[in-house]
């Protein structure tokens, strides 16, 4: 009886081995995409060119995706190939520099519709995990005395940490709580540094300023140091400068409005005031003019964040996308 149950157990380990010799590995049809573009033409780029297509360099690429790769990355499996990391980032950031529609952007990459929206989506809620809280952040108070040094130094405002002004976006709003997603963004001299979006484009801009968290804390004196000098025979603490649609406070300051009968120090203080305001104009026109497709407020934190990175990495200056509300002004 032994002998014949070894038989059996012998038979049966041959026969599985017949079996897996003549195994195939499981395989599901796919479209056959071309990707020539991205994997040909893209590694022989230039500096030049990777800011000209990608609205960054490759260097600033290649640290996106490093921050972004724990979020982003994925794994092969069995049955298909996974998108490279390098390559779900690019679609991504194409997608937002340029406006290209879904299609498009596919044909271009070799990737699917259904691929490339996917990665627009995954790549910006892990921006807004994993960006947003390391780039824009209230400064500690040593940053708080080199931002006041600089405009100082440049424009003759002492005290002054920055400007603030807002800009709307237009978006397509869903039908629950449309009022919700126009949005509103903080921005800077090509760093951003508080960002508030969300609130309807309707709102007047004090208004916006109350319903954010900058007032808050700016109120309480809770994140802005009480840092004061005397200027004048009167203790100035740190401040921003806002237009004459924001409410005078102790740490924001306006313009006189202008009704004919200014004296001649008041209009000078004007001017030295929209002389530091134009800042952020100028960074609204670089947001804007970099990235041409915004449709929900985490695209404009991204948007904040990735201008960040720019600047940081001293890439030439090419203009940006536009982004919503509020707007801080903070310098290199």
């Amino acid at each position: 009886r032994v002998s014949i149950v070894l038989k059996c157990v012998l038979c049966v380990f041959q026969m599985y081995h017949i079996l897996q010799s003549r195994r195939h590995r499981p395989s599901v049809w796919t479209f056959n995409r071309a990707s020539e573009w991205w994997g040909v033409i893209v590694p022989g780029f230039t500096n030049t060119q990777w800011l000209e297509n990608f609205r960054m360099s490759e260097e600033t690429f290649i640290y996106l995706c490093n921050k972004l790769r724990p979020a982003m990355e994925r794994r092969d499996t069995n049955f298909r190939v996974c998108v490279p990391l390098k390559k779900r980032v690019a679609i991504a950031l194409w997608k937002l520099a340029t406006g290209s529609e879904y299609r498009s952007v596919g044909h271009l990459f070799g990737a699917s519709i259904s691929t490339v929206c996917r990665c627009v989506q995954e790549f910006c809620a892990a921006a807004e995990t994993l960006l947003i809280p390391e780039q824009i952040r209230f400064p500690d108070q040593e940053r708080f005395k080199e931002m006041a040094a600089y405009i100082e130094n440049r424009w003759g405002l002492p005290q002054c940490i920055g400007a603030i002004d807002g800009s709307h976006i237009p978006i397509i709003a869903p039908q629950d709580y449309h009022c919700d997603y126009f949005n509103r963004v903080v921005d800077g001299k090509g760093l951003f540094w508080n960002v508030f979006t969300g609130l309807p484009g309707s709102l007047h801009d004090a208004r916006v300023l109350r319903l954010s968290t900058l007032w808050e804390v700016a109120s309480l004196g809770n994140h802005i140091p009480a840092s004061t000098k005397n200027i004048a025979g009167v203790n100035v603490g740190y401040y921003i400068l806002g237009d004459s649609a924001y409410p005078l406070q102790n740490w924001l300051l306006k313009p006189f409005i202008d009704t004919g009968r200014l004296t001649a120090e008041q209009r000078f203080y004007n001017m030295k005031i929209s002389r530091a305001r134009v800042v952020v104009e100028n960074a609204f026109g670089r947001l804007k003019g970099r990235w041409c497709f915004l449709f929900l407020s985490v695209l404009s934190l991204f948007c904040s964040v990735t201008h960040r990175l720019y600047k940081h990495s001293h890439d030439v200056e090419k203009g940006l996308i536009e982004c919503s509300r509020l707007c801080i002004f903070l310098p290199p």
